[in-house]
């Protein structure tokens, strides 16, 4: 093993120890500025209650969740940059309290974009990360590093095929139904003022909370929808 696959090894083991699901490392070349070219992505899964009931529509439980679920990628990500900063190496934890969102909901480097390109999954036609494992219920956080870590294959195409699933599903019909490529941008996949003014509405009248947080799009997708079927049974007959 290479002291760079070693260290990427041991910065894994400590993700995947503090409660990460999911890692990637991505080649940012021509992403980013500055010596910092290396990207990793972090996943962690929505529980399967939460996901189950927001097929329904959103709820109070959802919404905690959601504020804890970021917590705890803050601290994921920040005990990786950590260990890279001991390591002699520079590193920034993509935090929520570092990341800035513009009035278009846009920032410097979506962790969407990290994901792809470390390989986690692909961007769906709900325009969220779409997982093998978990579908489009997770949530994600990034760091950036100037470690030699080994890269992971990107995410190049979507699999998602002719499943329309999400797009019918979507109250606001703000969904185009494109399929996604690196190259598509934020705009064709969905119309974001729809989308937002549908969740503050449905999250009001269901809690009661003004906010924008529906989820329903992820819930329904067919690969979320294998998540929340596989079962501890299944996973132990696939490793026979």
């Amino acid at each position: 093993m290479t002291d760079r696959s070693l260290l990427k090894k041991e910065l894994f083991s400590l993700l995947e120890e503090k409660g990460a699901k999911l890692m990637g490392v991505a080649d940012l070349t021509g992403i980013v500025d500055g010596e910092m070219k290396r990207g990793v992505s972090v996943a962690i899964p929505v529980p399967k209650n939460i996901v189950r009931d927001l097929q329904t529509a959103p709820t109070k439980e959802y919404y905690d969740v959601y504020y804890s679920l970021n917590a705890q990628l803050d601290s994921i990500v920040t005990s990786g940059a950590e260990f890279l900063l001991k390591q002699g190496y520079h590193a920034l934890a993509n935090t929520t309290k570092a990341v800035k969102t513009d009035e278009n909901w846009n920032t410097p480097l979506p962790h969407k974009t990290v994901a792809t390109r470390a390989g986690l999954g692909w961007i769906g036609k709900n325009c969220l990360l779409v997982t093998r494992e978990y579908g489009s219920a997770v949530r994600l956080s990034s760091l950036l590093t100037d470690a030699p870590l080994p890269c992971d294959t990107p995410k190049t195409e979507s699999h998602c095929g002719g499943c329309t699933v999400c797009v019918k599903h979507c109250p606001a019909k703000a969904l185009t139904g494109v399929l996604w490529t690196p190259e598509t941008r934020r705009e064709e996949l969905f119309h974001k003022e729809d989308c937002k003014k549908m969740q503050i509405q449905r999250m009001k009248q269901a809690t009661g909370i003004e906010t924008d947080l529906c989820g329903l799009c992820f819930a329904v997708c067919p690969y979320t929808q294998k998540y929340l079927c596989f079962t501890e049974a299944s996973a132990a007959r696939l490793a026979e």
